[in-house]
């Protein structure tokens, strides 16, 4: 992650259940792990203190954290090689793979540079797909490069 011209590498696990999202951000050595959980709504973190926040400290919390106010209700869906169904968004699709190879929005660009199979069989949404692998979230002064380890159900 790089916001200004500060950067960082983190560690990052989320899962997503329905509109819940929890997602854990680490830093080398277990540095500032911070716990956030969000349903679109709200916004909770449990900062590396065990200190838990809602709400605007919450937000402030990841932005000083961050050096940026992350999009987490969208940042879901692009994940996942979507963009967010409830804003207006600029789509670059592979013609030969019909998947996203660009995505602008809310004034981020996300490129997806590699998608990964699932690995997931049986019957359901994602059996047989492949999902982003890496990708680059970025916007003016702010950039991020996600790298997906492997998916699961």
């Amino acid at each position: 992650m790089a916001a200004g011209k500060d950067g960082f590498n983190a560690a990052l696990r989320w899962t997503q259940a329905g509109t819940r999202s929890n997602v854990s951000l680490e830093g080398p050595l277990g540095v500032g792990a911070v716990h956030i959980t969000s349903d679109g709504d709200t916004l909770n973190v449990v900062n590396s203190h065990g200190d838990h926040l809602d709400s605007d400290t919450a937000r402030a919390e990841l932005e000083a954290r961050l050096g940026f106010d992350p999009p987490l209700s969208s940042l879901r869906y692009w994940i996942l090689g979507a963009p967010d169904p409830a804003i207006p968004a600029k789509e670059v699709v592979d013609p030969d793979q019909q998947r996203l190879q660009s995505l602008e929005q809310q004034g981020w660009r996300i490129d997806y540079n590699s998608y990964m199979p699932t690995g997931l069989t049986g019957v359901g949404s994602a059996a047989g797909l492949s999902l982003p692998a890496k990708m680059t979230v970025q916007r003016p002064g702010v950039r991020v490069r996600l790298i997906v380890d492997g998916w699961s159900p």
